[in-house]
């Protein structure tokens, strides 16, 4: 009897192998930003349009980023609703109309 271990051969795939580089896998990080991925649906108003697509912004950011984002559409949003009212129309009728004094 022997006290040497007997050499097994390696096959040259599983030696090669063991030196292989593997590519990294990027880790899933739960707190990187990820597009939310909300429609959102034309609504034939160029400005109201322009805004919503702002939304979209937001994907790209951290969560602290969105209010800024958010911000910005409600003031654009707000804004082009004032101007619906501030359009030319007919003259609204003056409040003495039809008030005798």
């Amino acid at each position: 009897m022997s006290d040497t271990v007997p050499e097994t051969e390696i096959p040259a795939e599983a030696a090669a192998d063991e030196y292989a580089v593997t590519a990294v896998e990027p880790e899933y990080d739960p707190a990187a930003p990820a597009p939310l991925n909300v429609p959102r649906t034309p609504t034939g108003n160029a400005d109201v349009d322009a805004r919503l697509e702002r939304l979209g912004d937001a994907d790209h950011l951290a969560t602290d980023g969105h209010l800024e984002v958010y911000e910005d559409v409600h003031r654009g949003l707000r804004d082009a609703l004032t101007a619906l009212d501030a359009r030319p129309g007919p003259p609204a009728p003056s409040p003495s109309y039809g008030h005798r004094s």
